[in-house]
């Protein structure tokens, strides 16, 4: 198994700073006015706060993203636009501000942010559209983690785009599937993306960047995003790569529900609507936007996507693009969350075995056993991420044959934090490995840390490029193979390892296959 060859070496150069311009550059054409970036000197240029679409306001509230409006002279895209309305929370550990929301919030909050370092159109660099992750309640561009400007110095134009989160983005309602001629409602946030994907194929020629070579990539919330977006017709045709990262494979297929998941979500909607005191759709358009930011986190008819038959339909398409999908050891806690938790004993750790696994539950308490209370929290992790790796394996069988080519990882490697070394490799901790924002984080980094950032953001950038991770003194990343059971670790140790112990294996494949 291959190491981290000691040659790759952390670039130094500069992050775009998020709002202080330091220099002008010459304004880029869209298909709604001229804007002007500003740059640091690093090589790359920063053009911030371009609107893709209309304010959804007033009217506009609950409906599919309309066309921007046109400006006339240059506009100075200096400044990330407002986040989407949402709880501000500000941080909650593990993640610290640097991964969460901050600034000003509105209604009107589609904006998208290009960072590129090509020299003139004629570049055309592939192009990289991230989707941030939250829940679908959170989540937003300003995340310091979500510079791109490291990224697009390794030959590639960099976008992010805002998405309307929490029931703005994603309530289904009865009166709003009537109003739709699509007879459908919810997945505005979704229908933001497209619109920001479409903007993308209109434009970012003009910044460098090659319409016909796209990769989406996301993380949680916005993984399961490039999963919709792969399912979705309206998207066909508006990105031909895609990484998902803590997302599909890790969570119920059913998360969005049946055929019947659009009246369920209707129900949930008039509900949720009773419980903020509206009775109507005008009623709920006559509200101010922070009345639904209220707990409103996980509350019924506000949760994400749902099966509507026009955005995401039911059944997934015969082909889809090629795929990099990957797990980090946080996730198997987090999406715990949304399971039985036992409590630290031994007695509650086999009654959530049997819950869980039913006539299994023996078989697994034989791989994962606990003679002690103090036996559980390792026992639980360990098979918490067993499950996950072959979760994620099983997924892929399926997948592969939609995709051609799928690439799988786990990143196990803990962000150094000696005041908290409890959360590890935790949920979204990969991004800014993958980003290389390792330095906007106060943490001691290690030469091991700027390495695997190096590793990291070279694999990504590749994959954008040519649909292969691989190249040039990289450890050796084969693609998925359904009968190897292995997947690429990234962390200390860069290269494949086995999901499980053979046994172990055997046992969730049986599990999952039933």
């Amino acid at each position: 198994m291959s190491r981290i060859p000691a040659l790759l070496i952390f670039s130094t150069a500069a992050l775009v700073a998020s709002a202080v311009p330091k220099n002008e550059n010459k304004p880029v054409r869209t298909n709604t006015g001229l804007v002007s970036g500003v740059s640091d000197g690093s090589g790359v240029t920063a053009y911030l706060g371009i609107p893709f679409a209309a304010p959804p306001v007033g009217s506009l509230r609950w409906r599919p993203p309309q066309p921007a409006a046109h400006w006339e002279g240059v506009r100075a895209a200096d400044h990330f636009g407002a986040s989407c309305m949402q709880d501000e929370i500000g941080s909650r550990l593990p993640w610290t501000k640097e991964f969460m929301t901050q600034g000003p919030i509105s209604e009107d909050c589609l904006f998208l942010n290009v960072w590129t370092a090509a020299k003139s159109p004629r570049a055309k660099q592939a192009v990289m559209v991230f989707i941030y992750g939250g829940g679908f309640s959170e989540g937003s561009t300003v995340c310091t983690v979500y510079n791109g400007a490291e990224l697009a110095n390794k030959g590639v134009v960099v976008v992010t785009m805002n998405y309307r989160v929490g029931p703005l983005g994603f309530l289904v309602y009865p009166e709003l599937t009537q109003e739709s001629e699509h007879h459908s409602s919810g997945n505005y946030g979704i229908l933001d993306q497209i619109a920001a994907l479409q903007w993308v194929q209109k434009n970012i020629a003009a910044f460098g960047g090659d319409p016909s070579r796209v990769t989406i990539f996301g993380q949680s919330a916005g993984a399961l995003s490039v999963d919709d977006l792969m399912r979705s017709p309206l998207a066909d045709g508006l990105f031909t790569r895609a990484i998902a990262e803590s997302g599909p494979g890790l969570f119920p297929e059913n998360l969005m529900g049946g055929a019947d998941a659009l009246e369920k979500r209707e129900q949930q909607g008039v509900k949720w609507a009773e419980s903020k005191g509206a009775h109507s759709l005008a009623d709920l358009r006559a509200m101010p936007a922070a009345d639904f930011y209220k707990n409103a986190q996980g509350g019924p008819g506000v949760g994400g996507p749902a099966n509507d038959g026009w955005v995401i339909p039911a059944e997934r398409p015969g082909h889809e693009v090629p795929l990099v999908v990957g797990m980090v050891t946080g996730d198997t806690a987090f999406a715990s969350m949304f399971g039985p938790q036992a409590p630290p004993t031994v007695e509650g750790y086999k009654g959530v075995a049997q819950k869980t696994y039913g006539d299994r539950a023996a078989a697994f308490l034989e791989l994962y056993p606990v003679d002690k209370d103090s036996d559980v929290p390792a026992a639980k992790a360990a098979s918490q991420i067993d499950r996950g790796r072959v979760s994620l394996d099983i997924w892929c069988e399926n997948q592969v044959k939609r995709s051609g080519r799928v690439y799988t990882y786990y990143f196990d490697h803990g962000i150094p934090w000696p005041e908290h070394p409890e959360f590890g490799a935790f949920h979204s901790s990969e991004l800014p490995y993958i980003f290389q924002t390792l330095k906007v984080m106060d943490r001691p980094w290690t030469a091991e840390d700027f390495k695997l950032s190096e590793v990291m953001s070279s694999y990504w950038s590749n994959f954008a490029k040519s649909g292969d991770p691989n190249g040039s003194a990289l450890p050796q990343w084969p693609g998925y193979d359904p009968d190897s059971h292995t997947i690429m670790e990234l962390g200390s140790h860069v290269g494949p390892i086995p999901d499980a112990d053979p046994a172990k294996v055997a046992f969730f494949v049986s599990y999952f296959k039933k």
